[in-house]
């Protein structure tokens, strides 16, 4: 369970993380592109990916005991870096926060369900050797 704890953990360090050194340079020309970290604190935003990130890992590595689960790390770091750099550059008022946070648990899930269905699915698909009238 500890190791568990630890991975959730340390995916979520490590995509909240890059998401804010990402933010410290500008992505693009100065017309488009994503912007640099706005001023002020960035706290309130690191943390609440900080713990979206949490839920977010949770939900994957559940699902990742029980079921193989493609790229539940990828995924995980993926969806924090995003929102990460995207709440530090253009720092969104907390509705469009907190649409962004459920967002990710929304695809954490998502991807969590299609790993739990397609390993349902093919414990029921018959193997070749067990088919009824199979010689």
């Amino acid at each position: 369970m500890w190791r568990h704890a630890l991975w959730v953990v340390g995916v979520t360090a490590l995509g909240v993380g890059l998401g804010w050194a990402g933010s410290l340079f500008r992505l693009g020309p100065d017309d488009y592109g994503l912007l640099a970290a706005a001023p002020g604190s960035p706290w309130t935003y690191v943390g609440i990916w900080a713990v979206t990130g949490l839920a977010t890992a949770g939900v994957l590595r559940a699902a990742a005991a029980r079921v193989p689960v493609p790229s539940p790390g990828t995924i995980a770091v993926l969806l924090l870096v995003i929102g990460t750099r995207l709440s530090l550059g253009w720092r969104p008022e907390t509705p469009e926060l907190a649409a962004m946070a459920a967002a990710a648990l929304v695809l954490a899930g998502i991807w969590a369900a299609i790993a739990l269905r397609a390993n349902a699915v093919a414990g029921r698909t018959p193997k070749p050797e067990e088919s009824p009238g199979a010689s």
